[in-house]
């Protein structure tokens, strides 16, 4: 279907700029996931599913012992239900201490203080409005993926790669990457961008983990913010965006050269509806993605049915 452009953006009036509120019928929960249609999943099943090779994108609940943002780490308990031999587990863990997609109840537009669609605070503590649930109902994440290895690339072309740091990740790099792998985006399709979080984290020690979540100001490198960034992710009408990074655009989300007001998080979760996925495993995807000189797949990701949840594990498969 085609969309608005960005220029003519601004569907609800009584909303903030660019605001795409309304843009699938009233009191639409589904967001930019509207566009992950009957036909469009069919058409990514036939034809990205070839070998039956499968990747699970999510890390270990317990991979992150020292989460970053001020998170708790996850927890699991052990219940035995003697004399029986039958054992129960309760686990505790914060949605975002590892794989997970944000949900549009995360992040909201700091100049009206509304959440996608127009949603207040109370409403969020009062129902299950725009909870993540509501993707799970309709059957969750499901369609194409497509893989920019910025990683990869970069270490090709000798730019330093520095995942603990704010660097941002130059739109202009995603837009060469995408042409010499010959990735043409559809509607609907999947964005991940691997940036070489995961492969450089899982080279530090335990007590670098720790020192790395214990910074005063968690920074990451990620996509750079801004208009020109915005631009390109509508106008390519991604379905969902994710990275292996903690935070998919460069963390913090929001410094002096880097206003809410161009924030990705911002505009893709609370003005558009499009979900953000963080901590993606895209490891084995990227390895497999060289070898067979192909950078799509098919994905299935069908988040926890948490009524008015923020966040959750994606449960995601990559399946070629």
């Amino acid at each position: 279907m085609a969309l608005r452009t960005f220029d003519n953006l601004t569907v609800d009036p009584s909303g903030p700029k660019g605001n795409a509120w309304g843009l699938f019928g009233p009191n639409n929960e589904l967001g930019m996931l509207n566009l992950l249609t009957p036909e469009t999943v069919r058409q990514a099943a036939s034809e990205e599913i070839r070998t039956g090779i499968r990747f699970s994108l999510d890390l270990p609940l317990n991979r992150l012992q020292f989460p970053s943002f001020g998170r708790n780490a996850f927890a699991q308990e052990l219940v035995n239900k003697a004399p029986r031999v039958v054992n129960d587990d309760i686990l505790t863990f914060n949605t975002q201490v590892a794989t997970q997609w944000d949900g549009f109840r995360h992040y909201g537009n700091h100049e009206t203080g509304l959440y996608f669609g127009g949603h207040t605070l109370e409403e969020l503590k009062t129902s299950p409005v725009i909870g993540i649930d509501s993707w799970a109902k309709t059957g969750g994440i499901i369609g194409r993926g497509i893989l920019i290895d910025y990683a990869t690339w970069a270490k090709k072309h000798s730019i330093p790669l520095s995942p603990f740091t704010s660097t941002p990740i130059p739109l202009t790099y995603i837009q060469q990457i995408a042409q010499e792998t010959n990735l043409q985006f559809r509607p609907g399709d999947i964005l991940f961008i691997r940036t070489g979080f995961t492969e450089a984290f899982d080279q530090l020690s335990e007590a670098e983990q720790r020192a790395l979540a214990a910074r005063p100001v968690p920074a990451f490198s990620g996509l750079q913010n801004g208009e020109e960034t915005l631009r390109w992710l509508w106008g390519n009408q991604f379905a969902a965006v994710a990275g292996d990074s903690p935070s998919f655009e460069t963390a913090p989300i929001v410094r002096e050269d880097s206003p809410v007001e161009v924030s990705l998080h911002q505009w893709c979760l609370g003005n558009w509806g499009m979900p953000i996925g963080e901590y993606f495993d895209l490891e084995g995807v990227a390895r497999y993605c060289a070898d067979m000189g192909r950078w799509s797949f098919f994905l299935s990701s069908v988040p926890l049915k948490v009524p008015g949840g923020v966040a959750s594990p994606p449960n995601a498969v990559a399946i070629f």
